[in-house]
């Protein structure tokens, strides 16, 4: 989420194949811009230049593309577009419900909030609960998902405790893809809200945030239908540009600011709007209806990618739910061989591919999502993220089929883990 992956050594070998194949199969750290998200960019990255804020003719025309946007995302989101607020990042988006909630518990006479969420959220959500958990502002449950990398609503429940203010699940999960049960969760909250536990307390907590940047190309989002009461999306893993993302709050929701220095967004995320990458993510959430027509053909190249690799090569894994997860996502361990080898091998060959998560790809460490999977070191180092987009072919994938037995051949003849 908004992260540049490790840099690496360019051989020449590599540059060479360059110029024959490139294949790009790792659409879950971001994705191609599309032509029509571009075209709606443009203007207002050229001569119409305004300040949204400004009340002269450049100005308002500003303004009005920026509520125009607001306006798709709530049609996406089935909300009010005042329930619609541009940030940065998605990362920004995360913090900004998390630490935004906090604060404004804090001011509400909660002294410690307690926060629940899930051992294999995003690093947006995991580092700031830990750090805010760390400083002694916060306590928190990170709730277990077992093999099928899945929370179960009735473990939010039995975690809820009498300062419980906040419950952050990933709609799906950025490395494995797995779909986490969003509506059953927020059925479980809500009742507890109405529950005779709450007559003493602020009716509105536990609040309930959702990281929907993984499902947003995939999933039904409509925040009535989830039930949520926030949730995030990002601009550049749906086919629009990097440096923008959306937070949903419900009407009601109590939260504060945490950066400040202007009335943007209503006061909730001041600063000079990007007018030109807001123009672009309203696009793309706009082309989202039509990317749907080709989710089927996506699933069907997902699933020839990953039957031909578990049956061609031995010793190979799924990590987490073969039915429950997005159509794009396959994500494999290779027993005896390192993750990262994999991942330069084909690259050398023009695939690019992930070891997991884009953002923790300078990290030694196993992946902490596969370890919540309890699949062990080994195999958590052994993995390969395969994320398909709209703009892969059968082609793609036959190559890959053709090219990566001989791989893993050749580097489990010279692994130290053999």
């Amino acid at each position: 989420m908004g992260c540049d992956t490790a840099p690496f050594f360019v051989s020449v070998e590599f540059a060479i194949t360059n110029l024959m194949k490139r294949v790009y199969l790792d659409n879950a750290a971001t994705t191609k811009i599309d032509k029509k998200v571009l075209a709606a960019m443009e203007p207002y990255l050229k001569e119409d230049f305004g300040n949204a804020s400004s009340l002269h003719w450049f100005g308002q025309n500003a303004h009005e593309v920026i509520t125009k946007a607001r306006q798709q995302a709530a049609d996406f989101l089935g909300c009010n577009f005042l329930e619609v607020f541009f940030t940065g990042s998605a990362t920004i988006s995360d913090n900004l419900a998390i630490l935004g909630v906090v604060k404004r518990a804090q001011k509400n006479g909660i002294a410690k909030p307690h926060i629940i969420t899930s051992s294999i959220e995003h690093p947006a959500v995991l580092e700031l609960v830990g750090h805010l958990e760390k400083a002694g502002e916060v306590e928190a449950t990170y709730l277990p998902v077992g093999k099928e990398g899945v929370v179960k609503a009735k473990d939010v429940e039995k975690a809820i405790k009498e300062n419980t203010i906040l419950v952050s699940v990933m709609y799906a999960n950025n490395e494995i893809g797995t779909i986490q049960p969003i509506s059953e969760i927020a059925e479980m909250i809500r009742n507890f809200r109405n529950s005779k536990k709450q007559e003493t307390r602020n009716k509105q907590y536990p609040i309930f945030h959702t990281d929907a940047v993984q499902a947003a190309n995939y999933l039904n989002c409509n925040v009535n239908n989830l039930g949520v009461d926030l949730l995030t999306l990002s601009g550049h893993k749906i086919y629009g540009p990097k440096g923008v993302g959306v937070l949903y709050k419900r009407k009601g929701v109590e939260m504060e600011p945490i950066i400040f220095g202007g009335h943007q967004e209503r006061g909730l995320v001041p600063g000079t709007e990007n007018v030109a990458a807001i123009v672009g993510m309203g696009e793309a959430i706009q082309q989202i209806s039509n990317f749907k027509f080709q989710v089927s053909k996506i699933k069907k190249l997902r699933d020839k990618l990953l039957d031909g690799i578990l049956n061609s090569i031995s010793g190979t894994f799924l990590n987490g739910s073969r039915e429950n997860r997005l159509p794009n996502n396959a994500n494999i361990s290779f027993s005896g061989v390192e993750g990262e080898s994999i991942l330069m091998a084909l690259n050398e060959k023009g695939v690019a591919v992930s070891t997991g998560s884009a953002c923790a790809s300078g990290s030694l460490d196993p992946s902490h999502v596969l370890m919540a999977l309890g699949v062990g070191v080994e195999r958590a180092h052994s993995s390969i993220r395969f994320s398909l987009g709209k703009y892969n072919t059968e082609k793609e994938i036959d190559y890959i089929l053709k090219i990566l037995p001989e791989i893993i051949k050749k580097l489990r003849a010279i692994s130290p883990l053999k």
